[in-house]
């Protein structure tokens, strides 16, 4: 039988094989659970259908899908599909599938997808035997394991394959999975009448863990050990009709206690040792009790617990309370001494004395001393080398101060290398005993530094003077400056999103006017396995942004390209368009920064702004969220200000154009640059989201040009400048310009304004 004829049932499930085998999913329509990676619009559900996979590795724990999704792909894929246990196989089999694959390109052009279950069973060699070809395009691999592909996998292969981790099924999904074989008459139970007793269906779900497989093992030994009505004896099948009746004590048969999920060495040894610490450090003494009793449970070695909470006391509780190493080792020799059971309660009382205890970090500043040593050796100053050798030929220790003949036994004097004077390594934290010794370190480091700086001032280089020229040298300078502060603002924006929508690496995000890419490529880092779909102006700024891209684009393989579509005007696509455009017409995120930058056209604000929240209901998924950040034109820099401080304009003129430039933004409600926040936030409250507005304080320096104010004071191009001129008179209006333009041949000015972050939850 070839290999193929091994997922050849895979559409009916063998009649004579277990449930769980029969019940296997056929498409993957059918797969319950895992919509992280194959949901609609995700990246491995894309490459499937469009039958464009490359080299991937199914990661997760047992019964979660791994070969049923392989089956999946073998029903749907042109190409032929070979496969291969790695714990009944070895290289000469390896050699054989590469063979016939080879053949099969080289005859019919036809590729081979190989799948490889229990990948990790292979050693070095078997799957040092495989990289070639994976490599060269000669098979396509698909690995299934249950562990860390990172470290139990050839590094080599993982670098060529994408790694997708499948999870644990919830508790609704293993529901389902039960219900559809109680109702499947061809591979499940739907020729019976099967009824589970009150609980019994829900503790096998529970005791299964997210394990289809137990769920589907366990109800097939419940079912068919059950007596049926009308039948006699207790063979299997009964009369197609029959009545079963699953009892509560015969589901509690089928499945018995479940093993804690553990390995000595592999990925659950480092994930509960983590989730411990982790829980510890975070003063979870719940949490902590629980890892701790899921590792004793599973046989782990109380010494390599013991050695995790002392590297602990020292690394996260520190100083805040000295005790904490000594009282861990002590429940560590009190152990040794009792052994288990009874050793469990030093055990215990060592977990719950940390996780109680405040925490410092502060022993981690040993590191940063550690990394400037590394950086720049420097040698010992001549006060604090040993006089006892060398203090009378080379003058050794001479200048040093000796602190217990000083009150409170110190003094204050220079002890690090000159060049990294006033150099700070360690801040103490609040916590604990650190935080009572804090003030008394910090008072006097502070005398210290008065001290040291006081003993030789030093020179200073006068920093960076930038100066106007006609041959504009300076104003180069200024452009250096100015355009390092535009990077750091723009990436302050780009954070201020970011840190408020908790982004999965499967999640679906839609980007409206990302013709920057600013939002874009940082979404393409955080949702690798999911979509980033980008909304521009126009076609040409489609193109333009790809242009940009095209170096990192191209490393990329198709399907994990963001996909870009133009739609002007600062709106948002219908479902029928997203779907068009994106193969998906639901979104777990949408985010966008200044979609309005240009105005609303024709439309008035409030419009503009309901079509978008009516438009972002539609195509959130139920949960999904939204950010928005924009500027308005009413929060942006007023030229008042900016006469009174930056110029020192008269008070007679600032202060009558901050009168009409206040009329000017708030006088008119229905112009477009006076809408307001909470016109904003109105429109997605109305259509049901939960929102949050925060106000945000920006600046920069700009550096402006005569074009600019050119701009600003033309009546004929600017409706500020007609109502402005109408407010001061022309003489007031002409001498605000010469000012302006005095003050912008100086150099940048500083410029401020306030931005809106809107964030919705639906």
């Amino acid at each position: 039988m070839s290999n193929r004829d091994l997922f050849s049932l895979a559409g009916t499930g063998n009649p004579d094989g277990p449930l769980a085998d029969r019940m296997r999913p056929q498409t993957l329509d059918d797969i319950i659970g895992q919509d992280h990676i194959v949901g609609p619009g995700r990246l491995l559900r894309r490459a499937i259908q469009a039958d464009r996979l490359s080299s991937l590795i199914l990661y997760g724990p047992p019964g979660v899908g791994k070969t049923s999704l392989a089956r999946v792909i073998a029903n749907t894929t042109r190409a032929h599909f070979e496969s291969l246990n790695a714990v009944l196989s070895g290289i000469k089999d390896i050699r054989e599938a590469i063979d016939r694959s080879d053949e099969r390109r080289r005859l019919y052009g036809k590729r081979t997808i190989l799948f490889v279950d229990e990948a990790h069973r292979w050693n070095k060699a078997q799957q040092d035997a495989l990289l070639p070809w994976v490599e060269n395009g000669a098979v396509i691999l698909i690995g299934a394991t249950t562990e860390n592909p990172f470290f139990e996998v050839n590094r080599a292969l993982v670098s060529r394959s994408r790694i997708f981790q499948l999870k644990p099924l919830k508790p609704e999904d293993l529901r389902k999975t039960a219900e559809r074989a109680l109702a499947d008459t061809a591979r499940g139970y739907g020729k019976w009448r099967v009824r589970f007793a009150e609980g019994a269906l829900e503790h096998l779900v529970a005791v299964a863990g997210g394990d289809a497989r137990s769920l589907l093992n366990a109800m097939e030994l419940a079912i068919e050990t059950s007596p049926a009505s009308g039948a006699e004896g207790s063979s299997w099948p009964p009369p197609e009709g029959a009545a079963i009746q699953v009892s509560f004590e015969a589901a509690e048969e089928s499945i018995q206690r479940r093993a804690v999920l553990y390995d000595r060495d592999g990925d659950y040894h480092f994930d509960t040792i983590s989730a411990f610490i982790k829980s510890v450090r975070g003063s979870d003494p719940d949490a902590a009790l629980y890892w701790l009793a899921k590792m004793v449970r599973a046989g782990e070695d109380p010494a390599f617990i013991f050695r995790r909470m002392i590297i602990l006391a020292g690394e996260d509780v520190g100083l805040a309370d000295p005790q904490a190493v000594p009282v861990v080792i002590a429940c560590a020799q009190a152990f040794d001494r009792l052994g288990f059971p009874e050793g469990n309660f030093p055990l215990a009382q060592a977990c719950l004395y940390l996780a109680t205890a405040p925490k410092s970090n502060t022993a981690m500043a040993f590191f940063d001393a550690l990394r400037t040593v590394e950086q720049e050796d420097h040698a010992v100053p001549k006060h604090l080398r040993d006089a006892n050798r060398d203090g009378e030929s080379f003058g050794h220790g001479e200048g040093y101060i000796y602190p217990h003949a000083y009150r409170d036994h110190w003094a204050a004097q220079q002890y690090l290398p000159s060049a990294l004077r006033g150099k700070t390594f360690y801040t103490p934290s609040l916590s604990g005993y650190e935080g009572k010794i804090r003030e008394d370190i910090l008072r006097k480091r502070e005398i210290q530094g008065a001290a040291i700086l006081g003993d030789d001032p030093g020179t200073s280089d006068g920093g960076e003077y930038l100066t106007w020229s006609a041959a504009a040298k300076g104003r180069e300078g200024w452009f250096k400056r100015l355009e390092s502060g535009r990077s750091a603002l723009l990436l302050q924006d780009r954070d201020r999103i970011f840190n408020q929508i908790p982004l999965a690496r499967h999640d679906r995000v839609l980007i409206p006017a990302s013709q920057d890419g600013l939002l874009l490529w940082e979404c393409l880092r955080r949702v690798p396995e999911g979509l980033c779909a980008a909304l521009v102006e126009s076609a040409e700024a489609r193109d333009a942004l790809l242009r940009f891209a095209g170096a990192a684009l191209s490393s990329l393989e198709e399907a994990e390209k963001p996909l870009v579509a133009a739609l002007p005007g600062g709106r948002l696509p219908k479902s029928a368009e997203a779907e068009a455009w994106f193969h998906t017409s639901r979104f777990d995120y949408i985010i966008t920064r200044e979609p309005w930058r240009r105005g609303f056209g024709e439309t008035p604000a409030e419009t503009a702004f309901q079509r978008f929240a009516e438009d972002a209901s539609a195509l959130l998924e139920p949960g999904g969220g939204l950010a928005v950040l924009q500027s308005p034109p009413r929060l942006g820099e007023r030229l008042s200000r900016v006469i009174r401080e930056e110029c020192g304009a008269p008070p007679s003129l600032w202060e009558k154009l901050q009168e009409a430039e206040e009329r000017f933004f708030t006088g008119n409600p229905s112009l477009w640059w006076n809408w307001t926040g909470e016109s904003l936030e109105a429109a997605f409250v109305q259509e049901g989201f939960t929102t949050r507005l925060v106000l945000v304080d920006q600046q920069e320096e700009r550096l402006l040009s005569e074009r600019d104010i050119g701009g600003w004071f033309n009546p004929n191009q600017s409706s500020w400048a007609g109502q402005i001129q109408d407010a001061l008179g022309e003489d007031s209006f002409h001498s605000l310009r010469k000012l302006l333009s005095e003050r912008i041949a100086q150099g940048p000015l500083r410029w401020r304004w306030k931005s809106l972050l809107l964030t919705g939850k639906k």
